[in-house]
């Protein structure tokens, strides 16, 4: 097996293509790896010959699960997605069994309501915590806010939203704790506007009838998207007097910086 040969080689074992620029993709776990819910890893393909390209993605399947699933834009002269997006079940693929992040629970100081903040493929960490019982266990209320060009970049994440009641883990304990809020930013669509706007405008919470804005006291945040996204939402956090946490300092929001996308 690929596994005896070389550690850090693991198998794909399922792909889907959500747009002509978003896939997810399914990998063998190792049994040594343990992590957070919202953390990532560094992955890579096989390069013979020469050193092999590592980027680092947030596993968006949760903590429990048997495999490992990755979310990912397909970048056509990307260094590493170019060749990542064609992928099949049965390829190898290298994985550094080193988790690490800011986008788990234990940076966050305990809180009533919790705020996920994503603009595209920053929904992957998202994806492993809303599928984990302490997300809802923490939690009395969870406000998903996904943010993309087009209606069709939605779809991975709305599939999982709409499992969520049905899932045998957590089903239960979803219950009516979750407010789905996806946005478009190009494409016409029954909600549009960045997730920046409608935070400041008031318009989520008048869509959502929740009371707003963020409080302090109240509110909780994490948040994964571009470099500018994310500067430009913690300036907007902070104008209401949350502070930024870490690991090693929990504060009332976390920004996932390792993410580029």
């Amino acid at each position: 097996m690929n596994q005896q040969i070389r550690p850090d080689l693991q198998t794909v074992t399922a792909v889907r293509h959500w747009t002509d620029r978003l896939f997810s993709f399914r990998v063998t776990r190792p049994a040594s790896l343990r992590f957070r819910s919202g953390e990532f890893v560094m992955i890579g393909l096989p390069n013979a010959g020469g050193k092999p390209i590592l980027r680092a993605y947030s596993i968006a399947s949760p903590s429990w699960d048997d495999e490992l699933e990755f979310y990912s834009i397909k970048v056509p002269d990307g260094p590493l997605t170019s060749r990542l997006q064609h992928v099949q079940p049965g390829d190898p693929l290298i994985l550094r069994p080193k988790p690490v992040g800011t986008l788990v629970h234990d940076a966050l100081l305990p809180g009533k309501r919790l705020w996920l903040l994503a603009t595209g493929t920053g929904f992957a960490p998202f994806a492993s915590l809303l599928r984990d019982p302490e997300t809802w266990e923490k939690a009395e209320q969870v406000v998903m806010m996904h943010t993309c060009r087009d209606v069709g970049e939605l779809a991975y994440g709305q599939q999982l939203i709409d499992a969520l009641q049905e899932d045998p883990l957590i089903g239960e304990m979803v219950g009516g704790k979750l407010r789905y809020y996806p946005t478009t930013t190009r494409e016409p669509s029954a909600r549009m506007g960045r997730i920046t706007e409608t935070i400041a405008s008031g318009k989520v919470f008048d869509d959502l009838g929740l009371p707003g804005p963020f409080d302090p006291v109240a509110d909780r945040a994490m948040v994964c998207g571009s470099l500018g996204f994310n500067k430009d939402v913690a300036a907007l956090l902070e104008s209401y007097g949350l502070r930024e946490g870490s690991n090693s300092a929990p504060g009332d929001f976390v920004i996932e910086k390792a993410f580029v996308g």
